[in-house]
Protein backbone atom coordinates (compact mmCIF):
# COMPACT_ATOMS: atom_id res chain seq x y z
CA UNK A 1 0.00 0.00 0.00
CA UNK A 2 1.47 3.51 -0.66
CA UNK A 3 -0.57 7.19 -0.26
CA UNK A 4 -1.26 8.69 -3.13
CA UNK A 5 -3.43 12.04 -4.15
CA UNK A 6 -6.54 11.53 -5.97
CA UNK A 7 -7.49 14.45 -8.62
CA UNK A 8 -9.52 16.17 -4.93
CA UNK A 9 -6.15 16.32 -3.78
CA UNK A 10 -6.82 14.17 -0.59
CA UNK A 11 -4.58 10.98 0.22
CA UNK A 12 -5.59 8.09 -0.87
CA UNK A 13 -3.99 4.60 -0.27
CA UNK A 14 -3.02 2.70 -3.00
CA UNK A 15 -1.77 -1.27 -3.89
CA UNK A 16 0.98 -1.39 -5.27
CA UNK A 17 1.66 -4.50 -8.12
CA UNK A 18 5.03 -5.14 -9.28
CA UNK A 19 4.15 -3.24 -12.18
CA UNK A 20 3.58 -0.42 -10.17
CA UNK A 21 7.17 -0.74 -8.95
CA UNK A 22 9.15 1.25 -12.02
CA UNK A 23 9.85 4.40 -11.68
CA UNK A 24 7.74 6.94 -13.84
CA UNK A 25 8.92 9.34 -15.68
CA UNK A 26 6.11 11.69 -14.11
CA UNK A 27 3.41 11.25 -17.00
CA UNK A 28 2.24 7.55 -16.13
CA UNK A 29 4.77 5.97 -18.09
CA UNK A 30 7.87 3.75 -16.95
CA UNK A 31 11.09 5.69 -17.57
CA UNK A 32 13.14 4.48 -20.59
CA UNK A 33 16.05 3.20 -17.46
CA UNK A 34 13.32 1.53 -15.77
CA UNK A 35 11.82 -0.24 -18.36
CA UNK A 36 15.75 -1.36 -20.00
CA UNK A 37 17.04 -2.36 -16.91
CA UNK A 38 13.77 -4.47 -16.02
CA UNK A 39 14.40 -6.06 -19.79
CA UNK A 40 18.07 -6.31 -18.66
CA UNK A 41 16.94 -8.33 -16.09
CA UNK A 42 14.94 -10.42 -17.27
CA UNK A 43 17.70 -11.26 -20.02
CA UNK A 44 20.07 -12.19 -17.09
CA UNK A 45 17.19 -14.45 -15.64
CA UNK A 46 16.60 -16.48 -19.19
CA UNK A 47 20.47 -16.94 -19.44
CA UNK A 48 20.45 -19.18 -16.51
CA UNK A 49 19.77 -22.78 -16.69
CA UNK A 50 17.28 -24.31 -13.98
CA UNK A 51 19.99 -26.06 -12.38
CA UNK A 52 22.14 -23.24 -12.07
CA UNK A 53 19.17 -20.90 -10.49
CA UNK A 54 18.01 -23.59 -7.54
CA UNK A 55 22.32 -23.66 -6.80
CA UNK A 56 22.95 -20.20 -6.33
CA UNK A 57 19.28 -19.69 -4.56
CA UNK A 58 20.19 -22.93 -2.27
CA UNK A 59 23.56 -21.09 -1.50
CA UNK A 60 22.26 -17.96 -0.33
CA UNK A 61 19.91 -19.85 1.70
CA UNK A 62 22.70 -21.86 3.31
CA UNK A 63 24.92 -18.40 3.89
CA UNK A 64 21.52 -16.79 5.54
CA UNK A 65 20.84 -20.14 8.03
CA UNK A 66 24.74 -20.56 8.95
CA UNK A 67 25.13 -16.65 9.88
CA UNK A 68 21.50 -17.18 11.72
CA UNK A 69 22.94 -20.23 13.24
CA UNK A 70 26.10 -17.44 14.56
CA UNK A 71 28.17 -19.49 12.62
CA UNK A 72 29.74 -16.09 11.23
CA UNK A 73 32.97 -14.05 12.54
CA UNK A 74 30.85 -11.43 15.04
CA UNK A 75 28.28 -14.88 14.90
CA UNK A 76 26.35 -14.00 18.14
CA UNK A 77 25.51 -10.06 16.77
CA UNK A 78 23.96 -12.05 14.26
CA UNK A 79 22.46 -15.15 15.60
CA UNK A 80 18.73 -15.51 15.58
CA UNK A 81 17.70 -19.60 15.86
CA UNK A 82 13.64 -18.55 14.86
CA UNK A 83 14.72 -17.01 11.54
CA UNK A 84 17.32 -19.94 11.04
CA UNK A 85 14.84 -22.63 11.90
CA UNK A 86 12.69 -20.78 8.77
CA UNK A 87 15.55 -20.86 6.41
CA UNK A 88 16.69 -23.97 6.98
CA UNK A 89 13.08 -25.65 6.39
CA UNK A 90 12.87 -23.81 3.27
CA UNK A 91 16.34 -24.64 2.17
CA UNK A 92 15.37 -28.49 2.76
CA UNK A 93 12.07 -28.06 0.89
CA UNK A 94 14.01 -26.90 -2.02
CA UNK A 95 16.90 -29.26 -1.95
CA UNK A 96 14.38 -32.35 -1.33
CA UNK A 97 12.23 -31.58 -4.04
CA UNK A 98 14.92 -30.04 -6.91
CA UNK A 99 17.23 -33.32 -6.00
CA UNK A 100 16.25 -35.33 -8.37
CA UNK A 101 16.48 -32.61 -11.07
CA UNK A 102 19.87 -31.40 -9.76
CA UNK A 103 21.72 -34.51 -10.14
CA UNK A 104 23.95 -35.97 -7.49
CA UNK A 105 26.71 -33.73 -7.94
CA UNK A 106 24.77 -30.57 -6.93
CA UNK A 107 22.52 -32.50 -4.85
CA UNK A 108 24.72 -34.12 -2.57
CA UNK A 109 26.97 -30.76 -1.99
CA UNK A 110 23.75 -29.13 -0.85
CA UNK A 111 22.69 -31.95 1.38
CA UNK A 112 25.99 -31.81 2.79
CA UNK A 113 25.75 -27.81 3.31
CA UNK A 114 22.20 -28.32 4.59
CA UNK A 115 23.37 -31.03 6.85
CA UNK A 116 25.73 -29.09 8.57
CA UNK A 117 23.12 -25.81 9.29
CA UNK A 118 21.08 -28.24 10.44
CA UNK A 119 23.95 -29.68 12.92
CA UNK A 120 24.80 -25.98 13.64
CA UNK A 121 21.38 -25.09 14.37
CA UNK A 122 21.48 -27.77 16.99
CA UNK A 123 24.69 -27.33 18.81
CA UNK A 124 23.34 -23.84 19.23
CA UNK A 125 19.80 -23.92 20.67
CA UNK A 126 19.75 -24.28 24.28
CA UNK A 127 16.86 -26.43 24.44
CA UNK A 128 17.48 -29.17 22.17
CA UNK A 129 14.67 -30.45 19.52
CA UNK A 130 13.73 -33.77 19.78
CA UNK A 131 15.37 -36.16 16.85
CA UNK A 132 13.23 -35.98 13.69
CA UNK A 133 11.59 -32.24 15.06
CA UNK A 134 14.63 -30.24 14.26
CA UNK A 135 14.58 -27.45 11.25
CA UNK A 136 14.45 -29.34 7.61
CA UNK A 137 13.76 -33.03 9.41
CA UNK A 138 10.17 -33.45 8.31
CA UNK A 139 11.93 -32.94 4.75
CA UNK A 140 15.44 -34.96 5.13
CA UNK A 141 14.93 -37.13 8.02
CA UNK A 142 16.72 -36.58 11.85
CA UNK A 143 20.32 -35.74 11.61
CA UNK A 144 22.58 -36.44 14.40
Amino acid sequence: MRAVENSHGRSVRQNITMSDKTQSSGIGEPSATTTSTGDTAARDLADVNAVELISTVSVHLLSAAALRCGLADDGEQFQDLDEARTIINALAGLVTAAAPDLGDTHARSLRDGLRSVQLAFREASVIPDLPGEGPGEKYTGAVA
